[in-house]
């Protein structure tokens, strides 16, 4: 069988760690075609449109994607690319698996560190309805819904018992936001009821956070209104080593996008140094998706190994080797 995938290479470092994930995935031995079509920074200041039009049709059309980098313009009120895929394409989950990653050293590089962040991903206060009510006063309305809060909470309770997770962990402040917390907890313990199996609790965000840092090996699934989940996603990826090591999806329930969630790095674009272990991982995170499990299990193991031998790792984590030197490395252990 062939998938039909939409690449979109992105910005900066953008393409050559797609450039460098493509030759991975074509060891795979799972038949892709590619559409690729540009999205970068450049496009939309000359289409105007923050996704252009045939990157929104190719998405459509595939209902897969896989995304690097993008950066969106500052200043001509450019919306955010990521937004605006979410609410496009009603990618109402953004998924991040955050492990510990062998031999990176890190302030908790002796924790067993594995969780999945399950962010609700088109309400809260990114619903981005601001006003002024009179001159230097402005309000943001925060949105919860029932929909959606059912909607993630499904999505965190399918996933845990899907893979055989034990836990589930309900981030909230509804201490202080009764009404919009409250009905995301309520839709929570609603959901959790059906799931006698998988142990259910809830922590309020700022002490959730004081626990992620001082015991991250606690947490499994973690379930979140978006600003939460937002906030949560990336200090749990400092845990591990950083947003250049974790991989990110956003799915709805027709689409999937599945990207490197770090910047463009346009500072060392075009040097060969960038390390494409996001998007590696996040594409592991695509092949599980379109039912390619054995895949994905070889490509995540033979990506772990070679950080666990340390030989073949860019600059960031340590290395001195080139993208090219380490995507040749991940190769070399799914041939064996």
């Amino acid at each position: 069988m062939t998938h039909n995938i939409t690449l979109i290479p992105g910005d900066g470092i953008g393409p050559e760690v797609a450039d460098a994930t493509v030759r991975v995935l074509d060891e795979t031995g799972v038949k892709i075609d590619w559409d690729r079509v540009e999205c970068s920074e450049r496009i939309i200041r000359e289409t105007g449109e923050s996704i252009p039009t045939p990157v929104l049709k190719s998405l459509e059309r595939n209902r897969v994607g896989l995304k690097g980098p993008v950066t969106t313009p500052i200043g001509g009120g450019y919306q955010s690319v990521n937004v605006q895929l979410r609410k496009k394409l009603d990618l109402y989950a953004n998924v991040r698996p955050v492990r510990t990653v062998p031999s990176l050293r890190t302030r908790f590089q002796d924790v067993n560190i594995d969780m999945v962040i399950f962010r609700e991903n088109t309400e809260d206060l990114y619903a981005g309805l601001e006003h002024e009510v009179v001159n230097d006063v402005v309000t943001s309305l925060k949105v919860i819904t029932r929909r959606a809060s059912l909607r993630i909470a499904r999505a965190a309770f399918d996933y845990a018992a899907q893979v055989g997770r034990k836990k589930v962990t309900a981030i909230h402040k509804a201490n202080i936001m009764k009404l919009s917390d409250g009905l995301f907890l309520k839709c929570c313990r609603e959901v959790a009821a059906n799931f006698p199996d998988i142990t259910y609790n809830e922590l309020i965000v700022d002490n959730a956070s004081m626990q992620l840092v001082a015991r991250p090996e606690t947490f499994d699934v973690l379930v979140l209104p978006n600003l939460y989940g937002d906030i949560v996603s990336d200090l749990a990826a400092g845990l591990v080593g950083g947003l250049g090591v974790v991989p990110g999806a956003n799915v709805g329930e027709q689409h999937a996008v599945f990207e490197s969630v770090h910047g463009s790095a346009p500072d060392i674009a075009g040097h060969g140094i960038a390390n494409p272990t996001a998007l590696l991982l996040s594409s592991a995170m695509m092949l599980q998706h379109i039912q390619e499990v054995s895949a994905a299990e070889r490509l995540r193991h033979a990506v772990e190994d070679v950080y666990r031998e340390a030989k073949h790792l860019t600059p960031d984590v340590g290395g001195k080797a080139s993208t090219k030197e380490f995507a040749d490395a991940v190769i070399a252990k799914l041939q064996h």
